[in-house]
């Protein structure tokens, strides 16, 4: 690892700062903006970009998953079902991604935040705490697993497609589903970061001082989240996705050089 030079360490703080607000803001983790940002702004290759994020998102889930823990505890054999699964999957699916073509990752993930941005645009407010069916645990590894492989393969979206699973298959409250979804994104980052640096596909000079900055304003971002209008903010959000997307996917047709 190579250690910047003193104004470079600044910016990168204080673009992990600006990560962390953002990503604190939206409630949508820092991952989805920072591997785009690093594509488009830093010219990485998708898989360095995706191992990089990972540095930026491990801490903030590990801190997320504790501080959710202790408000909403999870029953030990539930927790080990969707973490174990996940984060076996994640390592899996891992090896594969950082062996792929990054022009086809980089494809795989403009799709994946296209359709996250669409889900953002239409999904309605209100069955947050509908009644809560019994748990059924013998799913909880097929949830792990779906989540894992988003992990493992983008770097991201572990708990968009597991909270949405847990709430309308298994029929769990959002509390529910989102303390079990940490429960399978937060080992599942820690193994998929792991896996994509023994690739050599983490730029550590950048991740790190990343991840400092971005721990000092999550929680200011997420107090103005709660004085701004949702609605709107989650379309303006959602918008910036799809044209992220779109750009992610033309960018080396029009730019064959880039």
């Amino acid at each position: 690892m190579h250690f910047l030079p003193l104004n470079e360490l600044l910016m990168t703080l204080a673009l992990g700062a600006g990560l962390g607000f953002f990503g604190g803001l939206f409630g949508i983790g820092g991952g989805i903006i920072a591997i785009p940002l690093l594509v488009l702004g830093f010219g990485m290759e998708q898989p360095l970009a995706q191992g990089t994020a990972l540095v930026l998102m491990v801490p903030n889930l590990l801190i997320g998953w504790w501080r959710y823990s202790q408000r909403h505890p999870l029953p030990l054999r539930n927790a080990l079902l969707i973490g174990v699964s996940g984060t076996l999957m994640t390592w899996v699916v891992a090896h594969f991604a950082t062996r792929l073509d990054p022009q086809i990752l980089r494809w795989l993930f403009s799709v994946s935040i296209a359709m996250v941005a669409l889900r953002l645009l239409i999904r309605r407010r209100g069955h947050a705490e509908a009644g809560e069916q019994p748990l059924n645990t013998r799913a909880l590894p097929l949830v792990g697993m779906a989540g894992g492989s988003s992990m493992g393969l983008l770097g991201i979206g572990g708990g968009l497609v597991a909270t949405p699973l847990l709430t309308g298959w298994l029929g769990q409250r959002q509390t529910v589903a989102q303390s079990l979804s940490l429960a399978l994104v937060a080992p599942s980052s820690v193994v998929a970061l792991l896996t994509y640096a023994a690739a050599e596909r983490v730029d550590w000079s950048m991740g790190l001082p990343m991840a400092v900055g971005g721990l000092f304003t999550v929680s200011a971002g997420v107090a103005l989240a709660h004085r701004l209008p949702e609605k709107r903010m989650r379309a303006a959000f959602a918008w910036m996705l799809l044209v992220t997307a779109l750009w992610l996917f033309i960018a080396p047709l029009v730019m064959p050089s880039h």
